[in-house]
């Protein structure tokens, strides 16, 4: 049952689209968003919401995965459309606003830019970027710490994720979306001691 029943349909449909890990991935994501929402004064409602909805297109097949990232109309760039791993947020964003008619252009786009950020990020998107990387079921060397930077100072919080996803990619030679590029370089200015995890 989710914490607001008007959501219920909704914890359902994501129930019926996903594994059982990642249903219980994304119900973690969404309960630290709500947390993370009423620590820094952001909506937490909508932030529940862009929270349980960020993955709803993880396990679609991938055709449709990349159907509907080309299709969005949401600019990705050569890069996410070259990554497979990348599809679900432009897809779940496409997906979130013309399947289940939800217009709040801070949802979609904290769906859209979950995994690749951006610069000049609202509060709800740094949020779900943010509870993606810290929820209850995440074991990565250093979770705890980067928890008590999200709870410390968001922007900080924002620099160090993306410096840790950044490395993270490179480590794997992944391609990295200018939007990542331009989320770090933005960030980086709230980083003063250069922090990492």
């Amino acid at each position: 049952m989710s914490r607001y029943e008007e959501f219920d349909d909704y914890e359902k449909l994501i129930k019926e689209k996903l594994s059982k890990k990642r249903f219980t991935h994304s119900i973690n994501v969404a309960e630290e968003c709500y947390h993370l929402a009423k620590h820094w004064g952001a909506d937490e409602k909508r932030s529940y919401l862009a929270g349980l909805l960020h993955d709803i297109m993880k396990e679609e097949l991938p055709e449709k995965q990349k159907q509907y990232t080309v299709d969005s109309g949401l600019c990705p760039d050569p890069a996410e459309i070259a990554a497979k791993q990348l599809w679900h947020g432009v897809a779940g964003a496409y997906y979130v606003r013309e399947k289940l008619n939800i217009e709040d252009d801070e949802i979609i786009g904290a769906i859209r830019y979950h995994t690749v950020g951006c610069a000049r990020m609202t509060l709800i998107e740094k949020i779900v970027y943010l509870g993606d990387m810290i929820s209850a079921e995440r074991d990565y060397k250093g979770v705890e710490k980067m928890r008590e930077y999200c709870y410390k100072d968001i922007d900080l919080a924002m620099s160090i994720a993306l410096t840790y996803q950044i490395r993270s990619v490179c480590g794997k030679c992944g391609q990295i979306p200018v939007s990542t590029f331009e989320a770090y370089n933005y960030y980086l200015k709230f980083n003063k001691e250069r922090e990492t995890l």
